[in-house]
């Protein structure tokens, strides 16, 4: 049985504001960091670098705020993930 996510917009249609720092992960472009792979906050338009980043800024975002669903910040991907319900969505 698949597992259903209510944060998760089922056609992937929902708005997504504009990305706050789209030339990077913005706690890294602050501190001098450097990420492997972004994500976008489709909340608020957060950038974040993944759990493969050293200081995985996308999932502390996360933690801080409780926003739920990021998506893919990498060209030609369109995946979703919740990280409340631990789902992921393909656009």
């Amino acid at each position: 049985m698949p597992t259903t996510c209510e944060h998760l917009d089922p056609a992937g249609t929902a708005e997504t504001p504009p990305a706050r720092t789209p030339e990077g992960c913005e706690e890294c472009l602050a501190d001098g960091g450097r990420w492997v792979h972004l994500r976008l906050c489709t909340s608020c338009g957060h950038v974040g670098c993944c759990d493969s980043s050293p200081s995985r800024h996308a999932t502390a975002h996360h933690g801080s705020t409780g926003h739920p669903v990021v998506r893919s910040f990498e060209p030609g991907e369109t995946w979703r993930w919740c990280y409340l319900d631990r789902t992921l969505a393909e656009a």
